[in-house]
């Protein structure tokens, strides 16, 4: 059972990224997203089967904006086996890191 920090990611531009994937138990987890631009930026954040390509369903951010060198923060996520965090960003220089534990 991991504990703490589980995943972190520099995020590349247009592109779906896995920052977590709970291969085999269940997992509450947070995360914080970084803006490290000085530009806003535009990003989509999904608990997803497939994270390189999340479905429509499977979106629980969209379009949201972060301010230059801001932070969105999700906690209380529950992920279930096989299901990961999927983030696409508008710009790269944005982090992802996601903290909890898998029970």
């Amino acid at each position: 059972m991991a504990t703490g920090r589980l995943g972190a990611v520099d995020l590349s531009a247009t592109t779906y990224t896995a920052c977590y994937t709970n291969a085999t138990t269940n997992a509450v987890v947070s995360l914080t997203i970084c803006n490290r631009t000085t530009s806003p930026v535009t990003i989509r954040l999904a608990l997803s089967t497939t994270p390189t390509s999340p479905t429509n369903g499977e979106f629980i951010e969209y379009g949201a904006v972060i301010p230059a060198n801001g932070v969105l923060e999700r906690t209380g996520l529950v992920l279930s086996a096989n299901q990961a965090i999927s983030a696409y960003s508008s710009a790269a220089s944005v982090s992802v890191v996601v903290y909890g534990i898998e029970a």
